[in-house]
This record gives C-alpha cells, sequence and structure tokens, in this order.
C-alpha cells in the first residue's frame, strides 16, 4: 500500500499575532540566518501578503 501524504503548510497554524512571535522568538534563539529568512516567510504569509505589503509601503 502506498503512503498518503498531505501538503503540510506552517503558516496555518500562526493565527494569532503571538502564535506568530513566539514562532518567530523560537528561530531566532538558534540563530541561523537560513531558517530565520524562511520563518520570516512563513510569518508574512500568516500573516497576509496583502497586510505585509499595504504595511512596507
Amino acid at each position: 500500500m502506498a503512503t498518503v501524504t498531505h501538503p503540510y503548510n506552517p503558516a496555518e497554524l500562526l493565527d494569532t499575532p503571538e502564535a506568530r512571535a513566539e514562532y518567530l522568538s523560537l528561530i531566532m534563539a538558534d540563530g541561523d540566518p537560513a531558517e530565520i529568512s524562511q520563518a520570516l516567510g512563513v510569518v508574512a504569509r500568516a500573516h497576509g501578503m496583502t497586510a505585509v505589503a499595504k504595511t512596507a509601503a
């Protein structure tokens, strides 16, 4: 029998500002620049790219 997999999107789990802050804190504690870069992208998707773009402008 073949193994069935499902896509995993961590941004779906970061549905509150507190969850996003905790996630970033945990990632930054390790200090790996590649992980921090990836985490920032995940948090941006969780927050909503449109909202991020409006805030940045």
